[in-house]
Parts: C-alpha cells; structure tokens; sequence
C-alpha cells in the first residue's frame, strides 16, 4: 500500500486531473472547474490537446466553451500535481489508461473510474481492473443518469460516487459538487458500478423494443423486468439494493431507456430497425454492446437468471435475430412476481 502523507486525509482536492478528452471526460472537467477546482484535461493526441487549447471549445461537444480552468495537454508530466484524478475512457480501455497516463498521477491521488461497463477479455468490473494494475490504491466509481451535452452545458445533473471508504467518496464529491452538478457518495462500490454496467445492456434491449414497433406497453415491461434481473444480480454480488433504486441505478435505467441520445439505446434501435450489430454501431462506441456477454457469463457463474440481458447478448453475437428473441421471452414459464 502506497504511503500517504499524515494530511491527505483532510487536504481540500483543489488540483483535479481528467484522464481522457472524450465528451464525457470534457463535460466533467467543465463541471470540475464550475466547482472551483483548477483542472488538467489529458488527452492522448497531442495535436487535439493543442487545437482545444486554442479554441477551447471541443468538436465533441459544439458549441460549448471549455472553462478557463480547464487546462488541455498532452503531457503526462502534468498529472503528476493532481489531488484528485477523474479517469474517463472506455470500460475496454480502463485496464491500459491505469498502465499509461494514470501511472503519472502521485502515488496517494485517488483514481475515480467513470467507465460504465465489465471488461469482456476478463469478465472484471472496473474496480477489479483497476486493483489489478494499481494495487492499494484509492479507488471510487462515479455513475448515474448524465448525459455529456446536459452536464458541460451547466443543466442541472446528479450522480453518486461511491468508494469503500466513504469518508474519501464524502471527500470527492464535495470536491466535484457545483452549482449545477451534485454528487452523492456512497461507500457501495460494486453497487454502484453493477448499475452503471448493467443498464447499458438493458437500454440496448429498450431499444431493440422501440426500433421493432413493438410499443410502448412492451418496452415498460421489458425495462421493469430487466430492472429486476439487475436487482437479483446486484444482490448476487453483495451490494445493496437501495443503490440500485438511486441514481446510479433506477436514475440511469430511466434516462438510458428511453432516449435515444443515450448510445446504447440507439444502437438496440437500429438492431430493432434491421440492421446487422455491425452495422447498428454508427462508428459509434455502445459501452453495453461489449458488456452483454461479460454480465451473461457472470451471471450464469452465480446462478443468476437474466434472461433478458441473455437476450440482448445472443442478439449482439449473431446466435438468434430479434423475433426469436422476443417470441422466446413471451414463452417463458408463467410464475408470481417476486422480482
């Protein structure tokens, strides 16, 4: 375990650093600085983080001004002054950024993983990933219902943090929380983060749903019983179930089941449409499209039944097309409803 010094447990997190330049990773790095803190933005390409450095403003995200506190660089010599560092890339990419840039950061920052997914090579939650690479570290998760536009704009948006001490989760989120951005904290980590993974797969499955024309009553039935299968496989993995009724779980299955601004849903629209998962991708990244068999075999190693995440995976994987998949769930044995 990496030693700290005797004050870092009360120091203010006034020096945030930002791992990633995507949409997500750029909308928090405005909201970390709406909330008083000086921010370093990394990002890979050195020539993006010039050109943002010049324009402030991100071809992510039009229109919208990156703060003044925002600092854009490519260097990864920067990070090593950070208190508090936000990683923001892609569950498939957590596992290298911890390697890489995050390997920067001073050996007692804490690292808070915003990545929504399981890593499909390994079957791992992100918290896994990371204890892996960056054993003793201090770790969190952020999720919750938040789309990057709404949050870089200054809409109003709430999440949770969550890490196992809570007194560092209670320590982060008042150093993220502005005026328009409000962070709960939690000490239930892998709760937490099962929300954050698993609705990605069940907005694919309201999209398929919608994209089909299979109407409203269907896709409220659909997300009330993959809700369900989320709460029996959270239970499986030891976390509470008021944090799947919170933000990072209700709060995020609302939002991501039912617009179609939520990347996942989008893709199980087109899949409902007719187009291959090849196709149904746009060139854009669906977190849940690499989840659906990672969640699947977990599941089934617990004895869990998710036979609607089952669903949207054999989709995914060519081993069934949508009317199969939705005559299949009709069929299913009729019993009381007990989640």
């Amino acid at each position: 375990m990496p030693r700290r010094p005797p004050d870092c447990e009360t120091r203010p997190m006034n020096r945030v650093a930002v791992i990633g330049g995507g949409a997500f990773g750029t909308a928090l790095a405005n909201a970390a600085a709406l909330a008083g803190r000086e921010v370093v933005l990394w990002l890979r390409d050195p020539s993006e983080a010039a050109s943002l450095a010049k324009t402030r403003e991100s071809v992510r995200l039009p229109g919208i001004p990156l703060r003044p506190e925002v600092a854009p660089t490519a260097d990864v010599a920067a990070l090593g002054g950070a208190e508090a560092a936000l990683l923001v890339v892609p569950a498939q990419a957590v596992r290298a950024a911890l390697a890489g840039p995050a390997a920067s950061l001073p050996a007692e920052c804490p690292v808070v993983i915003c990545a929504k997914g399981i890593e499909r090579e390994t079957g791992l939650f992100m918290s896994e990933v990371a204890q892996e690479v960056r054993p003793g570290a201090s770790l969190a998760v952020l999720s919750g219902p938040s789309f990057a536009a709404d949050i870089a704009r200054g809409l109003p948006t709430a999440v949770t943090l969550a890490a196992a001490d809570e007194g560092l989760a209670a320590r982060l989120a008042a150093a993220l929380s502005g005026p328009t951005f409000r962070v709960y904290h939690s000490a239930d980590r892998r709760g937490v983060e099962i929300g954050g993974a698993a609705k990605n797969v069940l907005a694919i499955g309201a999209g398929i749903v919608a994209g089909r024309g299979l109407g409203e009553s269907a896709r409220s039935a659909l997300v009330a019983r993959g809700f369900a299968e989320l709460l029996r496989f959270a239970a499986a993995n030891g976390a509470r179930p008021e944090t799947l009724m919170g933000l990072s779980g209700l709060g995020d299955v609302v939002m991501s089941c039912s617009s179609a601004q939520s990347r996942n849903f989008a893709l199980g629209l087109r899949l409902g449409e007719g187009a291959s998962p090849g196709e149904a991708s746009g060139g854009k990244l669906a977190e849940g499209a690499f989840t659906a068999e990672a969640l699947l075999q977990r599941a089934r190693a617990l004895g869990v039944e998710m036979p609607v995440a089952e669903a949207v995976a054999d989709i995914l994987a060519g081993r069934g097309s949508v009317d199969e998949a939705v005559a299949g769930l009709m069929a299913r044995p009729l019993k009381p409803e007990r989640g």
